[in-house]
């Protein structure tokens, strides 16, 4: 029981300081043992990630840093993946259409709470950036999404994503809607009819990271 809490506790501070062939390595070693994909992914990898957003929002890591952490993560989460059992698998927390809207090129916010997202078990569409309006309604109808994430981060970008809520509300009145990026505020999800946001880059992912760490809550008091 040690060699496993051990080695979660080497994957999250490889995670913390982006150390991506010491992720990797890491992953492999938990597969060889026979422990349990999932465990590693929450209390290693995950784990990792909240301390890493801990330290964006205090300033002392920024975007280059938490990048570097997100492609460390993402390298554990190749190797684990496969090996989440069947069940598991089948319980997906939700499905998530993300992307920026049109005119806008901005999309390190947005592939950050996509990363969380995923973390956390979401089935995740990420349409991209400068992304035509039609095409967020196109996709929830596809994929029977339970939430729209839009991301904007410049003003002039951000009556796109009013437009897009109309559009929705209109198919698929149950739809949640979210909305993020630097010009967004509480006053904006009033307005444009959204049903929230994170004030901004370093909220959203607090919000995202907080979303994981919740999910490690409700699993944990499961097992007990």
């Amino acid at each position: 029981m040690e060699e496993k809490e051990q080695l979660l506790e080497q994957m999250r501070k490889a995670v913390i300081e982006f150390e991506e062939e010491r992720v990797k390595e890491l992953a492999n070693k938990w597969v060889e043992l026979g422990y349990d994909a999932n465990e590693a992914i929450f209390e290693g990898l995950a784990a990792g990630m909240e301390v890493v957003g801990e330290l964006f929002a205090k300033n002392e890591y920024f975007v280059p840093e938490v990048l570097m952490c997100a492609d460390a993560l993402y390298a554990g989460l190749d190797i684990l993946r496969p090996h989440i059992k069947a069940e598991d698998k089948t319980e997906t927390k939700g499905v998530v259409v993300i992307g920026t809207v049109e005119g806008d090129v901005h999309d390190i916010g947005k592939n950050l709470v996509k990363l969380m997202f995923e973390v956390a078990g979401f089935e995740v569409h990420d349409l991209g950036k400068d992304v035509p309006l039609e095409k967020f309604v196109e996709e929830q109808l596809r994929t029977d999404a339970d939430l729209v994430c839009l991301s904007a981060m410049m003003t002039t970008t951000m009556p796109g994503m009013k437009k897009v809520i109309e559009m929705i509300r209109e198919r698929n009145p149950n739809v949640k809607i979210m909305i993020g990026g630097a010009p967004v505020s509480e006053k904006t999800v009033e307005m444009y009819g959204a049903d929230a946001t994170g004030k901004d880059a370093a909220s959203a992912l607090e919000e995202a990271i907080k979303m994981v760490s919740s999910l490690r809550e409700m699993k944990r008091k499961k097992e007990i």
